[in-house]
């Protein structure tokens, strides 16, 4: 069963949706996840059907929009600062532990993309966590642009980035970039995959999701080192999924961040890129993993 709530975070409603399992009494009390998707993507981008197979294992999940993102309140729209974002988890997380179907000591956490990352830093200092999953997680925002740019091509990005700094110091205005582009124009996610998969999801199942991000976001992503602090989320049970021909979170980053981090923690590799993991066969290969380890630890 699945309900349209909202939850406010610094004064701003987020839009949610709120699943309960089908079989769960009243009075009872499931451990509950708490979701939301990666850079600049909104719920309606597949993540109902990972939300479905945890509800089905019987959790309560509560699956949000970020501030400034599709149905959420928030100016300027399209604002992505990732310890923002990190704020609206811990009042989602918040929120569902409130709910009178949650056992507020059984509250796990799974992020894709770029909300794999936040989830990284987020159970590794918010102790209410008691299991994480990280999908295809950003690692480091300088160290992976370096590995998708060239020299000239991150000289050039940094430059960008300065001018607008003095742009919006001078004037005020809030400039925007594109998430994504044909091949050739500039855009945050500059592969053919990323153009098809953001393109396809918003002429389908995804109105709400914009093509563009404020250009301070940008300047937010580079300096973003979510794994940093990878050792200190133990205890908490740590899973990761990396896709090997991943182009956008570069795998040897993932792979070198799961080495640091300490026990409980497993890791899944699977043979497809990025974005296969939303939709099948390889969705399946992704979900099943999650769904054993929050079986196993909440």
């Amino acid at each position: 069963m699945r309900r349209n709530v909202t939850f406010t975070s610094r004064g701003v409603d987020c839009a949610a949706w709120l699943y309960l399992p089908d079989n769960i009494n009243a009075g009872q009390k499931a451990p509950a996840i708490v979701m939301a998707h990666g850079f600049s993507a909104v719920k309606e981008m597949y993540l109902s059907a990972f939300a479905e197979r945890f509800a089905a294992a019987g959790f309560v999940i509560l699956v949000f929009d970020y501030r400034c993102l599709g149905s959420s309140e928030g100016e300027p729209r399209g604002q992505i600062f990732p310890y923002e974002q990190q704020e609206d988890y811990r009042n989602a997380i918040t929120w569902v532990s409130n709910q009178t179907e949650v056992d507020p000591d059984r509250i796990g956490i799974w992020g894709t993309s770029y909300s794999g990352a936040h989830v990284l830093h987020l159970a590794a200092f918010d102790k209410r966590i008691k299991a994480v999953v990280s999908q295809v997680p950003l690692i480091n925002g300088w160290d992976t642009l370096l590995q998708l740019m060239n020299s000239d091509q991150f000289a050039g990005f940094l430059q960008f980035l300065k001018n607008d700094r003095s742009t919006r110091y001078l004037t005020g205005e809030v400039n925007y970039f594109k998430v994504v582009a044909p091949e050739g124009t500039p855009s945050m996610a500059s592969t053919p995959e990323s153009y098809d998969w953001f393109t396809h999801a918003a002429d389908t199942i995804a109105p709400t999701w914009q093509n563009q991000v404020t250009v301070e976001s940008l300047e937010k992503f580079l300096e973003y080192d979510p794994a940093g602090s990878i050792h200190l989320i133990s205890p908490a049970p740590l899973l990761f999924i990396v896709a090997e021909h991943d182009t956008l979170g570069p795998p040897d980053l993932a792979i070198a961040a799961y080495e640091r981090a300490l026990e409980p923690k497993s890791i899944a590799v699977l043979p497809c890129r990025h974005f296969d993991v939303y939709t099948e066969p390889w969705m399946s290969r992704a979900v099943g993993p999650a769904v054993d380890w929050f079986k196993q630890n909440l």
